[in-house]
């Protein structure tokens, strides 16, 4: 299986160790010489090589924006290794201030990126990827710097013995679990996912039939992707829709045909189907100030909200989550934890 769409299915932490570890070994397997032999800069600075293909308007240069800019310049440099490209976005033009160059590795093989690396004198090579998006874990397989770091991309382990760290905090890798990464688990204090602190939410917010709401009734939402959406948690939700009438299901439309095989699946469950009303992608503060519409976030499992579960707690809106057994199905519990609200967190 591929490792980033079967944590959506996998409850088992050791399992999805499994799984990483046979992808790596079969796709990315370790170079049979690395690059790098040894040898430091002599610059006081450590430098900071972020290797992503999502240095635009996307979630994880979102969440990252700020970290980036926070850097101490007096003790690091940062370099950025593009994989994707400019979008021209107010998100890009912060991430093109924040790095003292950026690399366009778009175009070159994974051993003309490493070289690039490896020439710039790396000293912490950060995946921003894993198997997630658009990658270059081959440029890792090549070890073209001392240390790699596995962060925020691809929650879980890359299962691959070139990748030294993977940044965690106790609640998404309880020091129990830490068997079941390959890389070594780095713990931060509250919660391991940056967030932006100025992320804005628009003033105006939409009427409910602007949005395509009821006028009234209480209004559950899940703006998560809709392939997190298993049969058990759909199940659930159908039978929580029967117990509160007038009440709502307001789900993120990542696509026609999933709204409508969803609207398809409830009717099966004795429910009517425009109690599913679908939130069509528009731009982030506008979607964060239609939040104010919802009364509480249903989360997901085995695969729980993560950016998604941030733009919620930031807009304001109170979130509900089943701590799971996997990284990604322990992030929403993270991220309630850090902001003071275990009480909202469930255990099956």
């Amino acid at each position: 299986a591929e490792p980033f769409g079967y944590q959506a299915i996998s409850s088992s932490a050791r399992d999805l160790r499994r799984c990483a570890e046979i992808y790596a070994a079969e796709t990315y397997p370790r170079a049979p010489a690395t690059l790098w032999n040894g040898e430091t800069h002599r610059n006081a600075r450590i430098r900071i090589g972020y290797v992503s293909g999502e240095y635009r308007y996307q979630a994880t240069a979102i969440l990252m924006a700020e970290l980036f800019e926070r850097h101490d310049r007096n003790r690091f440099e940062l370099f950025a290794f593009d994989n994707g490209w400019d979008d021209g976005s107010e998100i890009r033009g912060r991430i093109n201030r924040a790095f003292e160059e950026i690399v366009d590795i778009t175009r070159l093989t994974d051993v003309a990126a490493a070289a690039a690396i490896k020439q710039r004198k790396i000293d912490i090579l950060v995946n921003l990827n894993g198997y997630f998006g658009r990658a270059r874990q081959g440029v890792f397989a090549l070890r073209p710097c001392a240390i790699q770091v596995n962060y925020l991309g691809f929650p879980g382990t890359l299962g691959a013995d070139y990748m030294d760290y993977i940044v965690a905090d106790p609640h998404v890798i309880p020091p129990g679990d830490a068997g079941c990464y390959t890389e070594h688990v780095v713990y931060l204090p509250d919660s391991y996912q940056v967030n932006d602190s100025r992320r804005r939410v628009a003033e105006h917010t939409p009427t409910r039939a602007e949005a395509g709401l009821p006028d009234s009734g209480f209004v559950f939402c899940c703006f998560n992707n809709n392939y997190k959406i298993t049969p058990a948690v759909f199940d659930a939700w159908m039978r929580l829709l029967k117990q509160v009438p007038g009440a709502v299901l307001w789900l993120l439309e990542g696509n026609a045909a999933a709204s409508r095989n969803l609207r398809r699946e409830a009717v099966a469950r004795g429910v009517a189907p425009e109690r599913l009303v679908s939130a069509k992608l528009i731009e982030l503060g506008e979607h964060l100030a239609r939040h104010r519409l919802a009364d509480l976030f249903l989360d997901t499992l085995p695969y729980n909200a993560h950016t998604t579960a941030s733009d919620a707690l930031w807009a304001g809106l109170p979130l509900l989550t089943c701590q799971g057994t996997t990284f990604p199905g322990r992030v929403a519990a993270s991220l309630l934890h850090a902001v003071g609200l275990p009480e909202l967190i469930t255990h099956g």
